[in-house]
């Protein structure tokens, strides 16, 4: 018996609408199934490999700003897809913690509508003990953005760079 990845996950919430919106609009989740009387909507970003993997329902109880998860992180396939949405954020007014590099991924922290920390990641194919975290801009060319992130990491110095 092993564990082989993660299923799915989901979250309480307050505004369904808004959430929805967001999730649906902004990141481009598909919306699979919904049920309007227990208020909740199914996501995937697979909706032909996975019915869902992102599930949101009217229901939370703890305050907006209180944690309620560490963060959900959302894959992604390139480099230009990381500087689309560091474009879609600025332009949708979206409060970002923090562009960073991993060393072993590229990723943008991001808060939704009511305050969930997420990140959109692109995995690079380097081993590099964690953590590691250090600022990056996205507004670079991508060849920059490389070239920045390799400097970073030949760079060492703390490790790990918390949010200014």
């Amino acid at each position: 018996m092993a564990i082989t990845g993660l299923g799915h996950t989901g979250l309480w919430v307050y505004d369904l609408p808004t959430m929805r919106d967001f999730y649906e609009r902004v990141m481009g989740l598909t919306v699979t199934d919904e049920d309007d009387d227990l208020g909740i909507v199914f996501f995937s970003a697979r909706p032909d490999e996975e019915h869902h993997e992102f599930v949101l329902q009217k229901g939370r109880t703890s305050a907006i700003g209180e944690k309620q998860q560490h963060q959900i992180s959302w894959r992604v396939a390139s480099l230009d897809d990381i500087r689309a949405f560091h474009r879609l954020f600025k332009q949708e007014n979206i409060d970002v913690q923090q562009e960073v590099t991993h060393g072993n991924a590229l990723g943008i922290y991001f808060f939704d509508p009511e305050g969930n920390r997420n990140e959109v990641y692109l995995r690079v194919e380097k081993d590099v003990r964690q953590p590691f975290r250090k600022s990056i801009d996205f507004g670079l060319e991508p060849e920059q953005i490389y070239a920045e992130a390799d400097r970073l990491l030949a760079d060492g110095g703390s490790a790990y760079q918390p949010v200014q």
